[in-house]
């Protein structure tokens, strides 16, 4: 998958600490990068049946996880039993063919680069009609760019496609490239939607009530718009190893309510991200364990930089972000849980990865600088103002978030204080959970937002998007349209590079430029934390991994 999105609502990287909690004891240090915490058992083992029940934030606004408002974390939660994909994320970040789709996937030719897919023989949607080449060469047009009536998401990857052809039959997609994609498998199809739906400009853009065709080892059962939950059944059509499971149920639950709703036996599991309060609720629940692994998201700060909005102006923006006190707000919001927190040093690659490097230091918070160059900027606090001003504009800033999340509420809260103190107000402005990213963040209306980036292993791929020239609608995950094209033309080098030592070099190099325009602010690592029944097995802080819920299921 393309690097995806989080509201701060539900699972975690802006899950900012709540007011509860108090001193109990903190996570052990961190397992190393690649192990998973998840009660592992042989399927076999476990008992056949029973239902898993998970928290939503809210229901998904739309179940094309590749369409703009789809791609954010609760559609990828839910689609993740119900949409097919050519590799998953492995434990240690890298990429394993997923042979439920796929028999196999081979470079044939590196000029022109051609890859060649065979799909499985038993490969069917839930309509009964087979998954062939022309699904995949659907999906490439629909993904592509060529036509602006798609609302996707990223184009990444799939633009740089020349065409897809039947190869030796149906059930071979040969895929020939115009220039070298060095991610593909990370990347390209993950997840695959049916051509039923890439054909149809609407069809993409308005799977808004229930995903229509699926083809994963669960299928929809019910969408219940009052209830506000979905359920899920085993698929009769599924063809690979059979789910131990009957049925996942997702529920929309206040995060004020997890640990109530688990303690009560109506729930299995939560996320407890940077929530304290969750954290010590869960210690002290009977029968519940606290799984944790290094996890993929990280919480940021996004700034909106598009024209005629106050933080249009690069150098502004650096100042503001050395009023920011990055490692402050880690500590603060996930140090009471897993004690001394490092802030991230990098958008490209996660902490403990052998790319990672802190490249922060043009972004260190140094509030006396931030006041010197407030100043030189003609941001002046007029006398007997605690506010700055110029030409008799207060410097005034709106920061979104979702309505009804303490967490994200305390972020907004804590760069509030932060940012008083070098004369720059903060307005918090709460955003209906539902409309957060479809009314305000995909359409820059904000000044400053926070939500979480899950990452992948295709870090240049997944990250192009979020830097690439924001035209007309299509911003990519460019929320903020902060534009250099000096940093896509650098993406574009990174993504065809074949040698690994020098795509991380050219990575970091990426990075430094990153923080110089002041795109976004990472905070900090997620947790990677889990509350989850003893009883459930194959499930819980899974780390860089991508779920298998053919193996889920509970002991007897």
């Amino acid at each position: 998958m393309t690097r995806t999105l989080l509201a701060c609502a539900v699972a975690g990287a802006l899950l900012l600490t709540s007011c509860g909690g108090g001193s109990g004891a903190r996570l052990e240090a961190p397992p190393p990068p690649g192990a998973q915490d998840l009660n592992p058992r042989d399927p076999a083992t476990l008992r056949d049946g029973g239902d898993l029940r998970l928290p939503l934030d809210n229901l998904p606004v739309n179940y094309n996880y590749n369409s703009t408002d789809g791609h954010e974390g609760q559609t990828h939660q839910v689609l993740w039993a119900l949409m097919p994909r050519a590799f998953d994320e492995a434990a240690d970040g890298g990429t394993a063919l997923n042979t439920d789709l796929l028999a196999s996937a081979d470079l044939v030719s590196t000029s022109p680069q051609v890859v060649r897919y065979r799909i499985n023989e038993r490969a069917v949607w839930s309509t009964g009609r087979p998954i062939t080449w022309e699904d995949f060469a659907a999906q490439v047009r629909a993904n592509n760019g060529s036509n602006t009536e798609y609302q996707f998401s990223d184009k990444t990857g799939y633009v740089d496609i020349e065409k897809v052809e039947r190869g030796g039959g149906d059930k071979e997609a040969v895929v020939t490239f115009r220039k070298p994609f060095a991610e593909w498998q990370g990347r390209l199809f993950n997840g695959l939607y049916p051509k039923e739906m890439n054909d149809d400009p609407k069809e993409f853009n308005g799977w808004l009530t229930e995903p229509k065709i699926t083809a994963g080892p669960f299928r929809v059962d019910r969408v219940d718009l009052t209830a506000k939950t979905i359920t899920l059944v085993r698929n009769e059509r599924w063809w690979g190893a059979r789910p131990r499971l009957d049925r996942i149920i997702f529920t929309v639950t206040e995060r004020s309510a997890l640990a109530d709703r688990l303690a009560n036996n109506e729930i299995d599991a939560y996320e407890i991200g940077s929530s304290t309060d969750l954290f010590e609720r869960a210690r002290k629940i009977p029968s519940v364990q606290i799984r944790r692994a290094i996890p993929k998201q990280y919480s940021h700060l996004t700034f909106n930089g598009a024209p005629g909005r106050v933080l249009a102006d690069k150098a502004l923006r650096r100042a503001v972000a050395k009023g920011i006190d990055r490692a402050a707000i880690a500590q603060r919001l996930v140090g009471r849980i897993v004690g001394q927190v490092t802030p991230m040093g990098n958008h490209i690659f996660p902490i403990g990865s052998k790319g990672y490097r802190d490249n922060s230091a043009s972004a260190a918070f140094d509030p006396v600088a931030a006041n010197r160059e407030l100043d030189a900027l003609g941001w002046v606090r007029p006398a007997g103002s605690a506010v700055r001003a110029r030409d008799g504009q207060p410097l005034r800033l709106h920061f979104v978030t979702p309505s009804g999340n303490p967490i994200s509420e305390q972020t907004a809260k804590t760069v509030l204080d932060q940012l008083a103190q070098i004369g720059v107000e903060v307005v918090i402005d709460p955003a209906p959970t539902a409309q957060f990213f479809s009314d305000f963040v995909n359409v820059g209306n904000f000044d400053l937002t926070t939500f979480q980036w899950i990452t992948t292993g295709s870090p240049f791929s997944d990250s192009a998007a979020i830097y690439q020239d924001p035209t007309g609608t299509d911003v990519g995950g460019n929320f903020g349209r902060i534009y250099d094209p000096t940093i896509s033309a650098k993406f574009a080098q990174g993504i065809t590079e074949l040698d690994d030592a020098k795509r991380i070099e050219l990575g970091n190099e990426i990075d430094r430029l990153i923080w110089d325009e002041v795109h976004h602010l990472p905070l900090y690592p997620q947790t990677g934390a889990y509350a989850v029944r003893e009883n459930v097995a194959n499930y819980g802080a899974k780390g860089l991994a991508d779920p298998d819920y053919t193996k889920v299921g509970f002991t007897p």
